[in-house]
């Protein structure tokens, strides 16, 4: 073979030929069991997308359909209890509705898209969503050696797109783009597994470009903003939010109870003791002079109460025996008028 049709082949077949390679099973795009079965058996991939024959039918489909690039939907896969090989990271026991993203997923792969259609996936204007499903065909089915110069460019790509079904996880296409680099994990299924040298490559990378940040730098980042801050806090005052409460310091060893500050604390009294003594013994002899009072108070109630009713019996007494004497008196005069008309009358007779 001549050195022209050397090149010409590699420019058919090679990398940057328009022609892309698949890597791994190229029957069941790398993709769970699980999962794949439930595309294939879904009544959508086999009534809806069987009809779809273009790429542009298909991406049209997928800005309509597709709201989050989890495999199944929400609420429909049934993990509780399940364990080890049967947990829902690893995709197998029950299964649940296959996502309409999973099934447009697979429907791509059928199509056997181009170097230049992939491309115009990730660099799709109209939906992040679109461009998310563009990545993950290339996590699928690209070989891992190549997936640095496939994401490079993207890394710090700050679209946003909600990727959890029934929303609350929003990520930028960057953030995504380092998890697939780094994670073998997307929700209940796993990725690819990529060679330990190439990951390690990949790390290595990721690490150049995004070094970690030195310790104490995110508190001097805060003191560079305090300025800031309180300028915007003097501009507009209704906005000021109050501090949050100061974090609880840990107690060190040093400060136990076993401690001289302990034993001190404990041997000596506080600096205000005896003032606070006198007047808690002030407090309760006041007290107990109320206590006497309201005491004598009542005894003396209790005493006039006794007289009162003992006043009260004897005048009953005394005018029980004025009546009866009055009664007795009045029943003798009578008696007496009684017999002297009866002698008036034997006197009269004779």
């Amino acid at each position: 073979m001549s050195m022209e049709e050397d090149a010409e082949v590699h420019t058919k077949t090679g990398k940057k030929s328009n022609v892309l390679p698949l890597w791994g099973n190229e029957r069941t795009m790398n993709m769970n069991n699980l999962i794949l079965t439930n595309i294939q058996a879904s009544h959508y991939f086999k009534m809806n997308l069987y009809e779809l024959k273009t790429y542009h039918e298909v991406v049209d489909e997928i800005y309509y359909k597709v709201s989050h690039l989890e495999p199944w939907e929400k609420g429909s896969r049934k993990t509780a209890g399940q364990t080890g090989m049967c947990g829902g990271v690893r995709g197998v026991g029950a299964g649940g509705i296959v996502s309409t993203a999973y099934c447009l997923l697979y429907k791509l792969f059928t199509l056997k898209l181009t170097r230049k259609q992939l491309n115009g996936l990730l660099t799709h204007p109209d939906s992040p969503f679109i461009r998310g499903l563009g990545f993950m065909y290339i996590r699928y089915t690209q070989p891992p050696a190549d997936l640095w110069d496939w994401y490079d460019e993207f890394l710090e790509d700050e679209e946003e797109l909600d990727v959890k079904a029934g929303g609350g996880q929003v990520m930028t296409i960057g953030n995504m783009l380092r998890h697939f680099l780094t994670k073998l994990e997307w929700f209940s299924t796993l990725f690819p597994r990529i060679p330990v040298p190439i990951q390690q490559k990949l790390e290595r990378q990721l690490s150049d470009r995004f070094p970690a940040p030195p310790p104490g730098a995110a508190a001097h980042a805060a003191v560079q903003r305090a300025p800031e801050r309180r300028r915007d806090f003097e501009e507009y005052p209704e906005e000021r939010v109050p501090p949050p409460p100061p974090p609880r310091v840990r107690r060190s060893p040093s400060h136990g109870r076993d401690s001289p500050a302990h034993k001190r604390s404990r041997t000596s009294p506080p600096p205000n003791r005896s003032v606070r003594h006198k007047e808690r013994r002030s407090r309760s002899r006041s007290r107990d002079r109320e206590r006497e009072r309201h005491g004598d108070r009542g005894r003396n109630r209790d005493r006039s109460s006794r007289n009162g009713h003992s006043r009260h019996h004897k005048s009953s007494k005394d005018d029980h025996s004025r009546h009866r004497s009055h009664s007795s008196r009045d029943y003798a005069s009578e008696l007496l008028k009684e017999r002297e008309r009866q002698r008036r009358e034997r006197d009269g007779s004779r």
